[in-house]
């Protein structure tokens, strides 16, 4: 299959391509300028110029292809995380990128398959219920652009194309968050809300992998995450990559105050099962510990 990475250099990015590549995929990389073309290039795949934001410009890229995929995201740093202001250009790239994904799609006849990312976050809180794809959302803040952007490529299934959404867990390895917060040690908080609450986590490589599978799947929501566990056993093997002796955590009362610590601070216990009945992926690191980080 000829496919199209849409953020091909970023923490998902990069093992997708991997992954595409060990498949035996030909493997594309969309950059909006030339100097980015070295950095795609040494993913593997082969740089092809086009802009995320330019219909016209995104259709000629996306022209020879059979497959996309939009993992484009801007996540910001923990310094500017805590400000709204600090999420605009990922909330562009998932608003604004993804209605010119789904524009350019269709005037590109042979391409039928786009699988979008997106976040768990946007579940409610679930307690500790099991929550599959059919469970409430609550979509405010920071991951209201995630929905919408799914939105936004679910519309490509009315001109016959398979449109797939993911829900992923949280990446935990060398993303720029989980980097900071470690590195960080003592002075920054490795669980928000309640220990006994639930999250759903999973490394790089497992989400990559769901990724790739998501391009046999049929239309439709997958969330991706590994099992979920306790916030307590993730902060603990977060403590631990950190070298300290136990995880700072955020009360839930005080994170659920605020809009961009809210949505961290719900219980989600959030299962894959129906990614895993359709295309039969499983993540290859089911417990969050060492092989994580």
């Amino acid at each position: 299959m000829r496919v199209m990475v849409i953020g091909a250099t970023g923490v998902l990015g990069v093992p997708a391509v991997q992954r595409l590549l060990t498949d035996g995929h030909e493997v594309s990389g969309l950059t909006r300028n030339p100097e980015r073309t070295a950095a795609v290039r040494g993913t593997g795949a082969k740089p092809v110029l086009g802009d995320l934001f330019d219909v016209s410009s995104l259709a000629g890229a996306l022209r020879g292809h059979d497959a996309v995929l939009n993992l484009a995201t801007r996540i910001p740093g923990p310094r500017t995380a805590a400000r709204r202001s600090g999420w605009a250009e990922n909330d562009r790239i998932r608003l604004e990128g993804s209605a010119c994904l789904a524009a350019a799609v269709r005037q590109v006849d042979e391409l039928h398959t786009v699988v979008q990312e997106g976040i768990s976050f946007s579940y409610a809180d679930g307690g500790d219920r099991e929550l599959d794809e059919d469970a409430p959302l609550r979509p405010v803040g920071v991951v209201a652009s995630s929905v919408v952007a799914h939105e936004n490529i679910a519309a490509l299934t009315a001109d016959g194309r398979t449109a797939v959404r993911l829900r992923l867990g949280t990446l935990v390895s060398g993303d720029a968050m989980t980097v900071a917060l470690l590195a960080a040690r003592r002075g920054a908080p490795l669980i928000f809300g309640s220990r006994t609450d639930w999250t759903t986590a999973i490394h790089p490589t497992d989400a990559a992998a769901a990724v790739v599978a998501a391009l046999g799947a049929p239309s439709g929501v997958y969330n991706v995450g590994a099992p979920p566990v306790l916030k307590q056993q993730l902060g603990e093997a977060m403590a631990t990559a950190a070298g300290i002796s136990r995880a700072r955590a955020v009360p839930k009362w005080l994170a659920t105050r605020f809009t961009m610590t809210e949505p961290l601070a719900r219980s989600q216990r959030v299962i894959s099962t129906r990614l895993t009945e359709a295309t039969g992926w499983r993540p290859a690191l089911p417990v969050p510990g060492p092989a994580w980080f």
